[in-house]
């Protein structure tokens, strides 16, 4: 028998901080990019905690080349006095003790973000140093430290006019690869943050990778947002409609204070809807409670608005969830004492009590607005009606393309080459432009595993197009049939393959075509985005063949590193490809499909308002709008091939 030296010597206690450098992917998701901002935004939601408590009216975030990140604000300092059971200051208790805070006890804050008091502490142990600056009592309060050990007790340091925390850390170059955070992620979230919060000043100064600074303030709150949402878009009525409601919180779980509602809504003469919910001012792009309250407000009243206008002699005529929301833009924003969040990212609010209480607050205001105001009623309830009947034509136009054996995964597009594994978690789908692309890639690929499916041509822009006419289009029915998840209720358990490539020339036709299938995944199919699960092939620019050597380029830049090598020697030979079907099968397969040596984008959803701006922007009817992006983008442009 084998003998048993699994000992009580082999547990291991990770004391203090150990436990987030250890494991940081618990504490801020990932290590890269998004985990950086995820740094910057615990500290800087704490300060917005402050805004939110009325103790704050501006905030000033610094960004420096060097990678540190400064976050000041104006409100009430943290607390630099002995902590009764750490006996500690309670500044050092709360920058080094995980689920130590002043969000717990509901006397220092009614509403904040930070509910779990491991945002700060687990920046300080993720920061190669971090400094605090306290401003509180007519003094500056200043405590150092080192990947969350602190380098001496706090200390006063100089007199102070006003009172407000300063935070510098440097984010450890151990833990995280690249220090640098993404300006425009980041001018992102303080825009909204801004939104959320009326008379807020929220200021951002940056160094890298060029000088510049931006400040956001907004007295309009979540009507300013709506309408800087709906900027280039035709709407449906002047005004957004704005709710603002408390809840008491009698029922015990928000601690008797009550829940604050703010929503502000606006339909456009689009297809997508553009909903955004938030809780305590974190975005819960999952949604939540407070999100199925404002739908199942919105369908009830506007189904009980369309029997009091008489608008219809169907007396079975009923608006569905989807009727409503095609060309809505909105803003649900809630501010409650005891948020039940699901993980520590928040992505979806799971207080059950705050569905009741945002539909009871949205349904009555909004069934007021509607009669106070019949010709915008008219107006959003024709368009909700309009996209009823184009649905039912849309079902009857899929129950025939059902009929005839498509859409159901039953019967497979002629066109495509699927591969004989079956498990979808080892398949993969390449969605390729033309016939003579999809014949190098069939010939290329590993039939095992990969499938090929050539479509003729550029796909519909599902920007502008009916559903009806969307079904009605070949090319889509085929990819839709393809992949066999379905469209109108997406299943994914049932997607045939877990990675779906994007494989398009390296030209302007090329891009249209990439540009079109984004646009038809991130408005019809945005559980593919959600889940991971699609991709963009990323086939080489040149061929370059020196002293007998072939290389792969993937860049310009690539290009011009490896000309500058090879100066000296014999003029090499470059190959610029453009099409896919220029290299042979067994080209295609070495440079772009072959898992060990291909190179594959991930496309994910970093900010959803963002997108859908810019697929409108980008794809949508207004002219005007895509002649503003090119020309405001004109000047990024390196390479063109035409």
């Amino acid at each position: 028998m084998a003998e048993n030296n699994y000992t009580a010597r082999d547990i291991q206690v990770l004391e203090g901080l150990e436990a987030v450098r250890r494991r940081p992917g618990m504490y801020i998701g990932t290590t890269d990019q998004s985990g950086l901002h995820q740094l910057v935004q615990e500290i800087v939601d704490n300060s917005v905690d402050e805004a939110m408590a009325g103790s704050c009216t501006r905030i000033v975030v610094t960004l420096y080349a060097d990678g540190r990140v400064t976050v000041e604000d104006n409100g009430r300092g943290i607390p630099v006095e002995t902590h009764p059971q750490t006996g500690v200051s309670a500044l050092e208790t709360v920058l080094t003790v995980l689920h130590a805070g002043g969000k717990f006890g509901g006397n220092s804050y009614k509403v904040s973000g930070g509910l779990h008091g491991v945002g700060a502490s687990v920046v300080n142990a993720l920061s190669e140093y971090m400094v605090a600056d306290v401003r509180r009592d007519g003094k500056v309060y200043r405590q150092e430290f080192r990947r969350g050990i602190p380098q001496g007790s706090v200390r006063p340091v100089g007199e102070a006019q006003d009172t407000g925390t300063t935070i510098t850390f440097a984010p450890d170059p151990q833990i995280f690869p690249d220090i640098h955070s993404d300006v425009k992620v980041l001018l992102q979230r303080f825009r909204e943050m801004a939104f959320l919060n009326k008379g807020l000043e929220i200021c951002c100064r940056w160094e890298h990778p060029e000088p510049g600074e931006m400040t956001f303030y907004y007295e309009g709150g979540v009507v300013s947002f709506v309408r800087q949402l709906n900027r280039h878009r035709v709407t449906m009525h002047p005004n957004p409609i704005y709710i603002a409601r408390q809840a008491n919180g009698s029922n015990g779980s928000t601690g008797g204070l009550g829940t604050d509602i703010e929503v502000a809504f606006q339909y456009n003469d689009g297809y997508a809807e553009n909903t955004l919910s938030f809780a305590n001012c974190i975005h819960t792009k999952d949604g939540g409670s407070h999100l199925t309250g404002f739908r199942s407000a919105l369908t009830r009243v506007l189904n009980d608005s369309i029997g009091k206008l008489k608008l219809t002699t169907d007396a079975e005529f009923r608006l569905a969830g989807e009727d409503v929301r095609e060309g809505l833009t909105a803003v649900i924003s809630v501010k409650l004492h005891e948020p039940q969040f699901e993980g520590q990212t928040k992505a979806r609010l799971g207080n059950a009590e705050v569905k009741g209480q945002v539909e009871t607050a949205v349904g009555e205001a909004l069934a007021v607005y509607l009669e106070d105001h019949p010709s915008e009623a008219k107006s959003i309830l024709e368009k909700c009606m309009n996209t009823a009947r184009a649905r039912e034509a849309a079902r009857k136009a899929r129950d025939l393309v059902l009929r005839k054996g498509a859409l159901d995964g039953g019967t497979l597009p002629g066109k495509l080459a699927d591969c004989s594994d079956k498990d979808p978690s080892h398949c993969e789908i390449y969605i390729v432009e033309g016939d003579s692309a999809g014949g190098s890639a069939k010939q290329g690929r590993d039939r095992h595993f990969q499938a090929i499916l050539p479509l003729r041509g550029k796909i519909l822009n599902v920007e502008k197009a009916t559903p009806e006419k969307m079904l009605g289009h070949e090319e889509i029915r085929n990819l839709i049939t393809a992949l066999g998840a379905g469209l109108e209720e997406l299943n994914l358990a049932k997607l045939r393959y877990h990675r779906v490539i994007i494989m398009t020339d390296a030209d302007v036709d090329g891009a249209h075509i990439r540009t079109l299938l984004l646009t038809f995944f991130f408005r019809k199919m945005p559980g593919i985005i959600d889940g991971g699960y699609l991709y963009i092939a990323q086939p080489p620019l040149y061929r370059i063949v020196a002293d007998k050597k072939e290389h792969w380029i993937y860049s310009e830049r690539e290009k011009d590193e490896l000309l500058k090598t090879l100066a000296n020697g014999k003029q090499p030979d470059v190959q610029r490809y453009k099409g896919l079907g220029e290299m042979n099968p067994t080209q295609l397969w070495e440079t772009t499909m072959d898992p060990e040596r291909r190179q594959l984008l991930q496309v994910t959803v970093e900010d959803a308002a963002k997108a859908d701006r810019l697929f409108y922007e980008l794809m949508g009817d207004d002219v005007s709008c895509r002649k503003e992006f090119l020309k405001a983008h004109a000047q990024d442009v390196r390479t063109l091939d035409i």
